[in-house]
């Protein structure tokens, strides 16, 4: 009986410690995300959000944010059109911010 006790209470502490640990990560990942800086689709620019979800891809480790999945086709063709498109709005954005 006391060995149940005292693995109960173990796995209790242990279960509540490793809670605590990821709640702190989530706020740091959303602290560390900035806000995507386009309202419209990088290839196609029809607002996000118009046909559904914005289809999101990870190129490079970066986010773009497209209005549906086939978008994605073109911006492979040429990413780095699409990629300037993006660094300017992170631009201005930034600067908006520092007002």
């Amino acid at each position: 009986m006391k060995k149940v006790l005292i693995t109960t209470v173990l796995a209790a502490a242990l279960l509540a410690s490793s809670a605590s640990v990821f709640a702190v990560d989530k706020k740091e990942d959303k602290a560390d995300k900035k806000a995507y800086p386009l309202k419209t689709c990088v290839v196609s620019d029809e607002k996000l959000g118009d046909m559904g979800k914005p289809f999101i891809y990870k190129y490079k480790g970066r986010e773009v944010q497209f209005c549906c999945s086939n978008c994605q086709k073109d911006f492979d063709k040429n990413p780095d059109k699409y990629l300037k498109k993006l660094d300017e709005a992170e631009k201005k954005a930034e600067k908006k911010a520092a007002k």
